[in-house]
């Protein structure tokens, strides 16, 4: 399925104001993690600038999950988010373990790593705002959020209980790898002193990251492809038939294996043709990723 940016609009016609505001919570490797939370507000109503005031009624709560070294204010994380909110979706987004606004090393982080901040968040958002009953996530972050509502083991903080992985209703994977060891081995290509000196510096986006033996290490052990079938909530994929960071074939591998317990699929796949993988050059995919999103995140909310 391919689409076209503002066709989704009229669907939501709930009258929602945004309302963001930065959070502070403990990681799942330890360390404090900042966050911003987009939420919907109804504009008449006086809890609109409290905080802690309750959602308006039938307004799911889900978490973002950004790219591997990008962070929770990306652009493309930004407008999709703020977007959402508007929508009718409350949105908590956040930087993992090194990134951003977060404490930690990032040169000591992994997927493992990930999982578990992604872990802490989903409760501290539970805590904060509801249960969560969605996840998005983009690129690694897609992953992540593929993993967690899949169950996939780490070694790195605690894991969702059964009850609380029952709550996730569906998952939206944006550009999604559907494994980890494909960055492993990009990254060994980029510096191979990473792993004959156990540590070496590659350059992503402009900036220098230190990546370390371990890290490598981390990404093969996790077989994520292996772990997809026992998601049990629909999932909607977003890729770039012309993704030069990421190829669209990734995204047919996770809908091809992503299925209830009886075999049938789970999995929608909705292409964005033209579009970059962190969908900056034309930000009318990232609206329409977000449009789209928060009808398929409202529908399938409980």
């Amino acid at each position: 399925m391919s689409g076209s940016p503002g066709m989704i609009s009229d669907l939501a016609c709930d009258p929602f104001k945004r309302r963001s505001y930065r959070v502070e919570f403990e990681g799942g490797a330890g360390f404090r993690l900042a966050g911003i939370v987009d939420r919907p507000v109804v504009a008449a109503d006086d809890a609109a600038t409290d905080d802690a005031a309750p959602l308006p009624s039938n307004v799911p709560v889900v978490v973002f999950s950004h790219c591997f070294t990008c962070g929770k204010d990306i652009k493309a994380i930004a407008r999709i988010s703020r977007r959402m909110s508007e929508l009718g979706v409350a949105v908590l987004r956040f930087d993992m373990t090194g990134l951003g606004g977060s404490q930690g090393d990032f040169s000591h982080t992994n997927f493992s790593t990930n999982l578990a901040d992604l872990t802490a968040a989903i409760r501290f958002a539970t805590q904060s705002l509801g249960p969560v009953t969605g996840l998005i996530g983009h690129s690694f972050g897609g992953a992540a959020s593929l993993g967690v509502a899949a169950g996939l083991p780490h070694a790195v903080g605690e894991q969702l209980t059964v009850a609380e992985r029952e709550a996730i209703r569906a998952v939206v994977a944006i550009a999604a790898p559907s494994d980890t060891q494909h960055l492993a081995s990009l990254m060994e290509v980029m510096n191979p002193a990473i792993v004959t000196d156990g540590v070496g510096d590659v350059v992503i986006g402009g900036r220098t990251w230190t990546i370390r033996q371990e890290t490598l290490d981390d990404f093969r052990s996790h077989q994520l492809a292996d772990q997809l079938d026992q998601i049990r909530c629909p999932v909607m994929v977003f890729h770039s038939p012309v993704d030069q960071t990421l190829g669209f074939d990734h995204a047919l591998r996770i809908a091809g294996l992503v299925h209830d317990q009886d075999g049938l699929s789970q999995a929608s796949v909705i292409a964005l043709p033209g579009a970059d993988h962190l969908l900056i050059s034309h930000p009318s995919d990232a609206t329409f990723v977000a449009e789209t999103a928060a009808v398929f995140l409202r529908r399938y909310q409980s």
